[in-house]
């Protein structure tokens, strides 16, 4: 069986040779276009004047558009129909495209777009979150608020308040491979585009729009995207919907890709955050009740911000027990980038505030944080164990058992200073008990809590007691250099919090030789998600991954497709990809069944052959057969998560399906000074359920905390006082690099199955690892304060100039 299984990305050959196909990779006809915008040079205001005679004039040019040249500006905007393709006069953030240059190479477009001579009436543009406040500046009719319990009663009857202030950078997504599309224009008006987008149904609703053209009129094609990172959810539209208003216009194939410092420029990024804070909590460490205030800086358009500043309220428990809290969510509008959906989407930020609370927490008691942590940890999943592979799952859609065959092969793997060994953890399979007293801030019960588990385990697997030890007496006798130590857990909630994109369809062919082709409304973009789509193909059929064709993500084979987000696409995908594979394979068992002597429900599909009883055929002769008999042997699939029932607007009920967790221990070291510093070791246990390839799992928890330790230490974006983003390409913004990982680099997958009716019952594994970073910052202010009595209230990123700040805060 295929699940499971630890195999390499279906791509990797591709990837490492040079050879895999981009969207700027595919041949193009000689006629090919290209396209470039010319974008403002003020932050707020209006245009005055515009002279393109320059660019209409510059070698190679062939169009331009700008306002004037459309009936109506074609909208951009996923949400709320507030991003014109370029501007209308108005002007929001420096970097917007005020008109589009249509040339005859890339080179040339860009070169023009440069030439414009434009003037502008400037007003005082709002850049910070303290601006926005100030003028009022929001999106939204006020905060939305989310509470449960009597915050201002705990608060007032705890032993100890604190109060405090985290700040928390934006992140660039820097994606390898730049925004980029193509756009070949057909017979009778209709458009096919070629995309690097992570949801193609929404490039071919907002093309469709732009050209007047019903959805069938155009289709989208992503065969892979070089990273996303949620950067490609939204920020695609503008250049898939140029390529087609454009190819329309001169009837010619258009492209369009943006060189590092216009990506930069032009597209969002995750949202930076303030938190307030005011905490009460008695002598134990235990919190009676907080008090969250989230500031949002969301840029000039709205986007998805309110999605991704709710998923932010819905983590600001991570994995506490809160007895009262009050979570107060301000959205602010600024003349900025639009921030934009970036992996973990507000659940980092919203993690990260909780997580300053429990380190403050501490330091006033002066106990160990993880003390104080696990103190507050949600009630354990307590149960009786029972033999993996025989337990009902609780909740379940259809309560069905777990099949032997969904626990097959299931392994782990650990890395340790660059060379891999194996391990597991995590015992037999437990089914989930109703526990009460345990709901979180938005009244969802939290019913199957394993962090206790996995802390116990992590921490004695890292010798966290001894180290802890060890790092205290190297402070007691190093004036310059200091150490700190912390271990974090992850509680991140599975699912689209928007309920009716909780939903995909997939279609599976397979042909007279017993060769698959597979197609679902999922997206590849470097994370695996088709290679483990496809070994649940094979897995169904009982036959090798070979037999399985991977192809092209397609609006015009599934339809209506969700984008690939939220850590949903394989859960999604890989359900619906099995409802079709299973719907072929009862109508050959039925076709089989005769010729096995046996009952349709009796033959078993494995190692390429089909069998019964003692009689067997091969699968190559069960689909021969089945042609022959005039049975189709082509499917679609579908499937729409269970359980979920969510009220944004009340925020109560049950916006995700299950948690994924983790935890990870991090030891760093800093100069006091200089502030640099250096991630010395981490130790990672992550949930991944029943792994369907811990190879590619473990990729996935290694990249993603990198990705978070990057965007929590050296990213760090920077405007100037006009508005102007001054990081902007990698001479000036600072990404991970291979030496920035730490030395001893251990990661161990929990080897137990998700106790909810998912894919083989494993879990998502996109974004939750990502948070795994916060225990860098958390080890970095355990550094600081090792540097003095107070505390070092240390932001993000804790770049090493913020670093340096923070020890002075702890010996002031």
């Amino acid at each position: 069986m295929s699940a499971h299984k630890p195999l390499p990305h279906d791509a990797a050959q591709l990837h490492v040779t040079g050879a895999a196909r981009y969207v700027d990779d595919i041949p193009t006809p000689a006629d090919c276009l290209h396209l470039a915008f010319g974008i403002s040079s003020v932050a707020a205001g209006t245009v005055t004047a515009m002279d393109l005679d320059a660019v209409r004039s510059a070698p190679g040019v062939v169009a331009v558009m700008a306002a004037a040249d459309f009936d109506v500006i074609p909208d951009c905007s996923p949400s709320n129909h507030d991003e014109p393709l370029v501007s209308d006069g108005a002007v929001h953030y420096l970097g917007q495209p005020l008109f589009l240059v249509v040339a005859e190479s890339h080179l040339a477009a860009r070169k023009a777009a440069r030439a414009a001579e434009v003037s502008y009436t400037e007003t005082g543009a709002i850049l910070t979150i303290e601006d926005a406040l100030a003028a009022g500046s929001i999106f939204e009719d006020g905060p939305r608020v989310y509470t449960k319990g009597d915050v201002t009663a705990a608060l007032a009857g705890a032993d100890h308040v604190a109060d405090g202030r985290i700040e928390i950078g934006g992140q660039e997504h820097f994606y390898l491979e730049g925004q980029a599309a193509l756009a070949l224009p057909q017979e009778d008006g209709d458009m096919i585009v070629q995309s690097s987008s992570q949801h193609p149904t929404e490039i071919q609703h907002k093309v469709a729009d732009a050209l007047g053209l019903p959805m069938h009129g155009v289709r989208v094609e992503v065969r892979r995207m070089g990273g996303g990172f949620g950067g490609k959810e939204s920020q695609g539209n503008h250049l898939a919907i140029a390529c087609a208003v454009a190819a329309r216009a001169t009837g010619r194939p258009c492209k369009m890709r943006y060189d590092r410092d216009d990506d930069f420029l032009i597209t969002g990024k995750r949202h930076d955050f303030r938190i307030d804070y005011r905490v009460g909590f008695g002598k134990d460490g235990r919190i009676a009740g907080v008090d969250f205030t989230q500031y949002v800086r969301c840029g000039w358009s709205m986007d998805l911000s309110l999605p991704v500043a709710d998923r932010a309220m819905l983590h600001a428990d991570n994995a506490y027990l809160l007895p009262a809290a009050r979570i107060t969510s301000h959205r602010l509008r600024t003349n900025t980038q639009s921030a934009t959906a970036f992996r973990g989407f507000g659940g980092p930020q919203g993690m990260v505030g909780i997580e300053r609370v429990m380190d403050h927490v501490a330091h006033i008691l002066g106990r160990d944080p993880l003390e104080v942590r696990r103190v507050n940890y949600y009630p354990a999943a307590q149960a009786a164990s029972s033999d993996a592979g025989t337990g009902d799952i609780p909740g379940a859609k259809t309560g069905a058992p777990l099949d032997t065959a969904d626990l097959a092969g299931r392994g782990s793997v650990r890395v340790e200073g660059g060379s891999g060994g194996a391990r597991r953890f995590g015992a037999a399979y437990s089914p989930a008990p109703a526990v009460t007293g345990n709901t979180t801030p938005y009244g969802m019960k939290v019913e199957d809590f394993i962090l206790h588990e996995m802390t116990e385990a992590l921490s004695e697997s890292c010798d966290y007691a001894g180290r802890r030890a060890a790092v205290a007496a190297w402070n007691a006798t190093q004036p310059v250099l200091k150490k700190g130590i912390a271990l974090t857990p992850v509680k991140f909630g599975i699912s689209f919090t928007l309920t009716h994109l909780n939903q995909a369809g997939a279609l599976v062919h397979v042909y007279q030789d017993g060769s698959i082709h597979m197609n679902h409304g999922g997206t590849e973009m470097g994370q695996g998600l088709f290679q483990k789509v496809a070994q649940v193909a094979a897995s169904r059929f009982g036959v090798g991954l070979e037999r399985v064709k991977i192809t092209a993500t397609d609006t015009g084979k599934v339809p209506n497709t969700s984008a690939t987000a939220a850590s949903s696409g394989t859960d999604l995908n890989g359900m619906a990809v099995k409802a079709a594979c299973d719907e072929i394979r009862a109508r050959i068992a039925r076709i089989a069944a005769p010729h096995l002597q046996a009952e349709p429900e009796a033959v078993i599909f494995e190692a390429g052959m089909l069998r019964a009883g003692g009689a067997e055929m091969t699968f190559e002769e069960a689909v021969s057969m089945t042609y022959m008999a005039r049975v189709s042997l082509s499917a679609t699939g579908f499937y729409s998560t269970p359980r979920l029932d969510w009220d944004r607007i009340a925020g109560q009920g049950r916006p995700f399906f299950y948690f994924a967790y983790g935890a990870a221990c991090t030891e760093v070291v800093i100069d006091t000074l200089t502030g640099e510093n250096r991630i010395l070791r981490t130790d990672i246990l992550h949930d991944c359920g029943a792994s369907l390839n811990p190879a590619l799992d473990i990729g996935q928890i290694e990249g993603g905390f990198v990705q978070g330790a990057g965007w929590l230490t050296t990213e760090e974006l920077v405007w100037d006082a006009r508005g102007a983003l001054r990081t902007h390409a990698p001479s000036t913004y600072k990404i991970p690099a291979c030496s920035d990982q730490p030395d001893i680099f251990n990661v161990a997958l929990w080897d137990r199955p998700n106790w909810e009716e998912t894919i083989y019952r494993s879990k998502a594994v996109g974004e939750p690892p990502l948070m795994l970073g916060i225990s860098v910052l958390m080890a970095l202010s355990d550094a600081c304060a090792a540097s003095g009595p107070a505390y070092p209230d240390l932001h993000a990123p804790a770049t090493a100039e913020e670093v340096l700040r923070a020890v002075g805060r702890a010996r002031a």
